[in-house]
């Protein structure tokens, strides 16, 4: 049924009706670190130091959740396709090979939070002994406890290989509803600071995991599970990672984009200032960041889906309502950010008197001249997922780069030598979307020519309303 619908239903319903599904899906991987730097800034005296300590730990949270997606990608892609195939054997072992592969992963992190955060946090924090405490004592309780964030992308991969996307929704509101009330009760009437706060995202993190795999033990029966299965396959492994490297080096570029503007901005006048206002800036950008890569991902899953039936209007359908749908939504969060950018910015800086006012306005700032290049980023990220769908690994990791170091490090750069870097540097993010939109349109048209104009034109069947 779900082949027929991806194949005859039409085009612009299908992906509107799927792209809703994982938009909500993605934005809600970005609420964990919003709703932490919300309260944490409002904690009082301590809330700029505590927001700069955030700052700096970003970068490695971006890194768990890119090796988590890229990751989840490879699986759902091998899973998918040895469902297809009936081949039951190996869909266990698919699994089995996952859940020993986020074993290992969290393996890694766990050594890090315990001997690399200290060092990863002085190396930006600039000598500041009260912010570098506060962001190791963060980064470890994260990434010590990252178990959780690693699982889920797991199991949430599983759930959507056999078409319970609503299961995966559940459990990530569950998560993000947990961390929500816990930050309250941990900053606030605990008293815990920076410290409630991480214990908060992983906390909520683990109440994903496990409706997650609540939800695949009670009601994923077409994939099997037992000791056996967890026995590592470097076929399987590297089935995962054929599909999955690229994809999870794509996300590392963010957390290698956040960590560079940081260390270009410490160079900066006012390095504190454009430090916190960047982290904050940044958080809310997700927002549409993930939206994109939402949209994304359904014109991966419905574009190959007709590309491997060679139904050449379908794909063409696919390409065109795909630029449509992420120019639209893009243009509507542009539209609301623009319209609330103070109330908005307001929320992250209630309670920290003079300085907190300072970064309000600057922030403010940066999110309505940021949110001006959310149209060409969507046009990028899209572009990506046409490239993904036709199995190009080149041109949208080329995309990556150029949006996240290429072009923002020296563009940022120049800017932080002008005589008001708190007001020019925001240009930098515009500016990189647009020349990048115009690069990725530049690519999008000869993939064109090359993969989908060749083909044969035939008659189409009339569209089944389903």
């Amino acid at each position: 049924m779900t082949q027929n619908k991806m194949g005859s239903k039409p085009i612009h319903r299908l992906m509107w009706q799927m792209g809703l599904t994982m938009i909500v899906s993605m934005v809600l991987q970005s609420v964990y670190n919003i709703v932490d730097t919300a309260f944490v800034i409002n904690m009082g005296e301590d809330g700029i130091v505590g927001n700069l300590a955030l700052t700096y730990a970003f970068p490695i949270q971006l890194l768990i959740i890119a090796v988590g997606v890229g990751t989840g990608i490879g699986i759902n892609v091998l899973l998918s396709k040895s469902l297809g195939e009936g081949d039951g054997q190996t869909v266990n072992r698919v699994a089995g090979n996952s859940i020993f592969l986020a074993v290992c992963i969290y393996a890694v992190f766990l050594v890090f939070g315990l001997f690399g955060s200290r060092l990863f946090i002085s190396i930006q924090a600039s000598g500041d002994e009260k912010v570098i405490e506060m962001g190791t004592q963060y980064l470890s309780i994260c990434t010590c406890a990252s178990f959780g964030a690693i699982g889920y992308t797991i199991f949430e991969r599983f759930l959507q290989a056999t078409g319970k996307t609503l299961y995966s929704t559940i459990a990530q509101i569950s998560g993000a509803l947990t961390n929500i009330v816990l930050d309250y009760v941990f900053i606030f009437p605990c008293g815990l600071g920076v410290a409630g706060a991480a214990w908060a995202t992983v906390i909520g993190q683990v109440a994903s995991l496990a409706v997650a795999m609540t939800f695949h033990y009670a009601a994923n029966k077409e994939i099997g599970s037992g000791l056996r299965y967890l026995a590592p396959d470097a076929g399987i492994i590297g089935g995962i990672y054929r599909v999955g490297l690229t994809a999870a080096i794509m996300q590392g570029l963010l957390s290698v984009m956040m960590f560079g503007v940081n260390l270009i901005l410490g160079t900066a006048e006012q390095a504190d200032l454009l430090h916190g206002a960047f982290g904050v800036y940044y958080k809310i950008m997700q927002f549409a960041l993930f939206a994109a890569f939402g949209i994304s991902n359904t014109i991966i899953t419905v574009l190959s889906f007709n590309y491997g039936l060679k139904d050449k209007a379908r794909m063409k359908d696919c390409i065109k309502y795909g630029l449509m749908i992420s120019i639209t939504v893009s243009l509507a969060i542009t539209a609301l950010f623009e319209a609330f950018a103070s109330p908005l910015s307001r929320l992250f800086g209630l309670s920290s008197g003079e300085s907190g006012e300072e970064l309000i306005r600057t922030v403010t700032l940066a999110v309505r001249i940021g949110s001006a290049g959310y149209m060409f980023m969507g046009i990028s990220v899209a572009v990506q997922g046409i490239s993904q769908a036709f199995r190009f690994a080149v041109k949208p990791l080329v995309i990556s780069l150029l949006r996240l170091a290429i072009l923002v490090f020296p563009i940022v750069y120049a800017f932080t030598l002008s005589p008001q870097p708190d007001s020019l540097i925001w240009w930098a993010f515009p500016i990189t979307e647009l020349v990048t939109a115009a690069v990725s349109l530049a690519m999008l048209r000869a993939t064109y020519k090359k993969v989908v104009a060749p083909l044969p034109d035939k008659q189409q069947m009339p569209d089944k309303q389903s």
